[in-house]
């Protein structure tokens, strides 16, 4: 199998000369700076989302801590109830079993039903202690915080409402207001206040989580066009000043083939087949560095690049299926093996027919699998060759599983590529 190669000329830069490494390869054909550094970013991508998720939890555990501390200060250093005690302890082991169980569960974090049943307890402390003005009210308020952090605006004022109507159901169900005026207003106030507060929370927290996920995106953003405007700059080089240079050093060498005798002519055919050899990689290297999607999906330039080599070639090419949205450098590389495999299967698999497979896994990942039906390869498959070593090296850049041997059956060749899921593994 051998490499496919592009002699378009690159887009110059954009301005952005020094922004982030790129993608070259070493002579082993393994990934060389941008393959580190996309190593980093997908260990780096799954520690963010751990910490996106953490971020709000630790919010939860040290409002919690302190709400709880607030409500058995109070219940110690003023007697609320006949059973103070019990409350207190009631409350230190709910306490501390719901920050166990949501520590320990994502899933548990996210979902509804846990959050309705955190705010009931909460509430059921509330009614407990005989008063709306509870020792307990700021300790429910922090049943907020997950929710609020986890659904839109809308939905998260939602759940704040609901709250707030809950809370009054409990005002009405503890003390009744008294006759007195003055007091019966302070109350209504002080009640209008316990109604309205958890609103603020909830918008507050709904809001500073929807503005922290734009800064994200916007950052993300700015680094893939920082990293594209490099990628630019660096193919550009590549093809105007380093491959001119060796195309230079190609043709004096041409030129001194036919004067000098056998033994010399040897050394010289070698340094001009090593020229040719080092014109394709750069070739190969250039068309790397192009902005390989520009945002589209893989699926869609999966589509175009098999109707480009079907009309070149004499297979018929069947594309099927459809991949999960991926992030930009999973695409990118993605793509790239799946389209050498194409170009391989093409050029070198004698084939009638080309299937390719895209599907979507359930934890969120992908696979692509290219199967001909041509004159097939060993298994294992050679470790040699330009091509296999850069779609390996791409593979392991992403966290993917490559698999290339014989198609089932025996006739043909099967690429299958196991995308890893967004925080997991393929």
């Amino acid at each position: 199998m051998s490499r496919s190669s592009s002699t378009a000329r690159p887009s110059p830069p954009d301005g952005l000369s020094h922004a982030a490494p790129v993608l070259l390869r070493t002579p082993s054909g393994s990934p060389g700076t941008l393959g580190a550094m996309g190593d980093r970013r997908r260990r780096w991508g799954s520690t963010r989302e751990t910490v996106r998720a953490d971020r709000w939890f630790a919010l939860l555990t040290m409002t919690r801590v302190l709400g709880t501390a607030v409500a058995v200060l109070l219940l110690v250093s003023h007697r609320v109830t006949r059973h103070d005690v019990p409350l207190a302890a009631l409350t230190l082991v709910w306490s501390g079993v719901t920050l166990v169980a949501f520590g320990r569960s994502e899933r548990l974090r996210a979902a509804p039903a846990a959050w309705a049943v955190d705010l009931l307890a909460a509430l059921a402390l509330v009614l407990a202690s005989g008063d709306w003005r509870s020792p307990f009210y700021i300790y429910a308020l922090t049943t907020l915080v997950l929710p609020a952090t986890a659904l839109g605006a809308r939905a998260a004022m939602a759940w704040g409402t609901a709250f707030s109507v809950l809370y009054a159901v409990v005002a009405m169900l503890t003390r009744q207001v008294p006759s007195d005026t003055l007091a019966n207003t302070i109350r209504l106030e002080t009640l209008a206040t316990h109604l309205f507060v958890p609103l603020l929370v909830t918008l507050a927290l709904a809001y500073s989580s929807g503005l922290l996920a734009r800064l994200r995106t916007a950052r993300a953003e700015s680094e893939r066009l920082a990293l594209e405007a490099e990628r630019r700059r660096i193919a550009w080089e590549l093809h105007d000043s380093a491959k001119q240079r060796v195309h230079a050093a190609h043709l004096m060498l041409s030129a001194l083939e036919h004067r000098v005798g056998d033994p010399e002519r040897e050394l010289v055919d070698g340094a001009l087949a090593e020229l040719r050899g080092a014109t394709a990689d750069m070739e190969t290297s250039v068309a790397e560095l192009r902005i390989p999607l520009d945002g589209r999906p893989v699926d869609e330039l999966l589509r175009r690049r098999a109707a480009e080599l079907e009309l070149a070639g004499d297979a018929r090419i069947e594309v099927h299926g459809t991949l999960p949205p991926l992030p930009p450098l999973v695409a990118a590389h993605t793509y790239r093996i799946a389209a050498e495999a194409l170009t391989n299967a093409v050029r070198h698999a004698s084939c009638g027919t080309i299937h390719v497979e895209l599907s979507t896994a359930p934890g969120g990942g992908g696979a692509v699998v290219v199967a001909d039906d041509g004159v097939g390869i060993p298994d294992p498959p050679p470790a040699g060759g330009h091509g296999l070593r850069s779609m390996r090296g791409r593979a392991e850049t992403i966290g993917a599983r490559l698999h290339i041997g014989p198609a089932p059956g025996g006739h043909g060749t099967r690429v299958a590529l196991a995308l890893p899921t967004p925080g997991g593994s393929p």
